[in-house]
């Protein structure tokens, strides 16, 4: 059929002028079908894309874009799976004298969780910890890539591993400020349904969500402050530890690449990702274990009513020894390599599938 005529049916036939506008649109070329009217004048369906959704799939294909949505599904993604480590390492981390409802080994930890609480005991807390990685991870590499090109001493030159240090560990800052009522919260829910005598049946009978928790505390806390508490161990935490992460797994991956090779290949990222995790976390551990003690610092029964970051260091290194401030350290460290692994493929698989979009389009 022509694009240029138009054919008419014979007259009578019901049938021939119920399918002539199907039989127009089938012969259309692409093109033509993302018209709003066929050549004739009468209106048409759309067979492919229309332009709104051509400028979509064009904006989420951009690098940086597809890079921004896949860390924040990789980082969901990674937490998800070693949510039961994460939160048996919460669990070490907040106990002191008196409270060795669970100190036990991991493998012992993870089991009591288990019986006490089932599956739901693994993932308590894994919602709003999903719902702060994602823009976590957002703003975390996407202000790195800003701080990054305002470190760099000429357009598109490398940086030295100090300026890495110092763009990761601004970055860090910056991803904390943004989200760090959400990760106060998710302590607060890991928490609860454990087992702790201290916490008394009211915790157990009675377990608010996130949005309740935040609410709770906000208003019988302290108002918006009661939201913040503990953030500064924590950003003294998490701007080293992220500057190093980001300066380690430069160094490892440049060492790890075959000479002549631009990438290394999908296992050895995995390695430097590990490796660079490892370090980071061992050296700035102490720091996590004082930000879980100071965010339950007011909660009833197991607040511990520090008054500083050197009052808490003290008292946790009297009371408890050195190994005090590196407590749940083991499976925060076990979750390392399955967290890296999980987080780099879905991160991969996100980010060639958006970046595709643009030439499915071409």
């Amino acid at each position: 059929m022509s694009l240029d005529r138009k054919e008419t049916p014979p007259a009578g036939d019901a049938e021939s002028d119920r399918d002539a506008p199907l039989q127009r649109i089938a012969n259309l070329s692409p093109a033509s079908a993302n018209a709003s009217k066929s050549v004739d004048g009468s209106p048409i369906l759309p067979i492919s894309d229309g332009p709104k959704m051509l400028k979509l799939r064009h904006a989420v294909s951009q690098p940086v874009v597809a890079a921004f949505i896949a860390g924040g599904l990789a980082g969901a993604v990674s937490r998800t799976v070693v949510s039961p480590l994460e939160r048996l390492k919460i669990l070490f981390q907040i106990q002191t004298v008196g409270r060795e409802e669970y100190k036990l080994s991991v493998g012992k930890g993870l089991m009591k969780m288990w019986r006490e609480e089932g599956w739901r005991g693994f993932m308590r807390g894994n919602g709003t910890n999903c719902v702060r990685i994602v823009p976590y991870s957002a703003v975390q590499f996407g202000s790195y890539n800003f701080y990054k090109k305002w470190a760099e001493p000429a357009p598109g030159a490398d940086l030295t591993p100090f300026r890495r240090l110092i763009c990761g560990g601004a970055a860090g800052i910056t991803s904390v400020v943004f989200t760090y009522p959400l990760d106060i919260v998710r302590t607060r829910l890991s928490i609860q349904s454990a087992s702790f005598a201290a916490l008394g049946e009211e915790y157990k009978r009675k377990l608010p969500g996130m949005w309740a928790t935040l609410v709770t505390m906000y208003k019988n806390e302290g108002g918006f402050l009661a939201l913040y508490r503990g953030i500064i161990p924590t950003v003294a935490g998490v701007a080293p530890y992220v500057g190093l992460n980001f300066m380690t797994y430069e160094a490892v991956r440049e060492y790890l690449t075959p000479e002549g090779d631009e990438n290394p290949s999908a296992l050895r990222k995995l390695a430097a990702g590990g490796i660079s995790g490892a370090v980071a976390q061992t050296f700035t551990y102490p720091f996590d274990v004082l930000r879980r003690r100071f965010q339950i610092n007011t909660m009833s029964g197991m607040g511990y009513q520090y008054k500083s970051i050197w009052d808490a260091t003290s008292m946790i290194i009297s009371q408890e020894g050195f190994k005090g401030l590196y407590k749940g350290i083991v499976p925060n460290l076990l979750k390392v390599a399955p967290s890296m692994a999980s987080s780099w493929l879905s991160f991969e698989v996100a980010r060639d599938f958006f970046v595709n979009l643009r030439e499915d389009d071409s």
